[in-house]
């Protein structure tokens, strides 16, 4: 579940970076392959090393570092050479991550906040002066969380790892639910970009109570075995539960949401599937703009739109 966790961010963040791609094909295969194989690959170095460390030194060294000054106590000039190589590794590979993280970070933060006022991009200069001075306050004011209280033990490392999973994996299943399964792919892209009480995404005051409620019952299940992962006496039960608790959490947050819809239907969906492909130029052919949904206004069952033959919607109503 660490493993699963340390890349539980790139799961919610990945819509930032592939919404640039020019098909979808493009994001697909690059992340099918290199997230999963590629922190597959590191967590089995590390259970290795740190096996390995066990037969050695009579105790298990989970630290790299602490492993390295290990090689160095018993080691020649040898050892203190490859000792160097590594460590100079090692400190590359810390120097791309803060290389990479700053414009990351930048880019969240800014397509976030700009979601939240989208007619605001207007002053485009003034917002990124903005999101840069509030992305470079928070980076380098990570230190008031003492992150070295993290790593004085791999019990407190691998904990914080897992308590990722206890509030994304509830984000990653409503998001994944809500395109797949209760959307089926489509989406009215004009209106994405529109706060229009009227439009199909503003929901009740802005606000989706469904994907907050799926959130909520996602954490619920995963909060006892979080305590227990902490030194507080839980069941036995909820510490297994905690085990696979990106799994759990992810389920019981994308069968909530599901169910919600269904009770509760949200605007704009269709009854199959209809994602807009690649041999579509002119997305604007998906809806037409005089087509409005009013969730709050109308006090009725929200629609779905039906496809003909062509992909397209044929704007006929019918009840979800």
């Amino acid at each position: 579940m660490s493993s699963i966790a340390n890349f539980a961010t790139l799961i919610v963040n990945d819509p930032d970076f592939s919404r640039f791609a020019i098909k979808p094909r493009d994001a697909l295969w690059s992340q099918l392959f290199t997230i999963p194989c590629g922190f597959a690959f590191t967590s089995f170095v590390g259970i290795i090393v740190s096996s390995s460390s066990t037969v050695i030194y009579k105790e298990p060294i989970w630290n790299p570092l602490e492993l390295l000054t290990r090689f160095l106590d018993d080691g020649g000039s040898g050892t203190r050479a490859g000792v160097f190589f590594i460590a100079s590794a090692f400190a590359l590979a810390q120097l791309g991550t803060n290389i990479g993280e700053s414009p990351a970070l930048l880019i969240s933060m800014h397509l976030a906040s700009l979601s939240l006022t989208p007619s605001s991009c207007e002053f485009r200069q003034r917002r990124d002066r903005l999101d840069g001075f509030v992305a470079a306050i928070y980076k380098h004011s990570s230190w008031l969380m003492c992150p070295w209280n993290l790593l004085s033990s791999s019990n407190n490392f691998t904990t914080y790892l897992s308590s990722y999973s206890v509030f994304l994996s509830s984000i990653a299943g409503v998001l994944i639910c809500d395109y797949y399964f209760v959307r089926k792919g489509y989406l009215q892209i004009k209106d994405l970009y529109s706060a229009r009480k009227s439009g199909p995404y503003f929901y009740n005051f802005g606000i989706n109570w469904r994907a907050y409620a799926a959130y909520i019952a996602g954490i619920l299940i995963n909060v006892v075995g979080f305590a227990g992962a902490i030194g507080r006496k839980v069941p036995v039960g909820a510490q297994y539960i905690y085990n696979l608790n990106f799994f759990c959490g992810f389920i019981v947050a994308s069968a909530s949401y599901y169910l919600l819809c269904r009770f509760s239907p949200v605007p704009a969906t269709s009854t199959h599937w209809l994602e807009v492909g690649e041999n579509i130029t002119d997305i604007s052919l998906a809806y037409e703009d005089s087509y409005s949904y009013d969730e709050e206004s109308a006090g009725e069952p929200a629609k779905a739109l039906e496809a003909d033959e062509t992909g397209l919607p044929n704007r006929k109503l019918h009840e979800a």
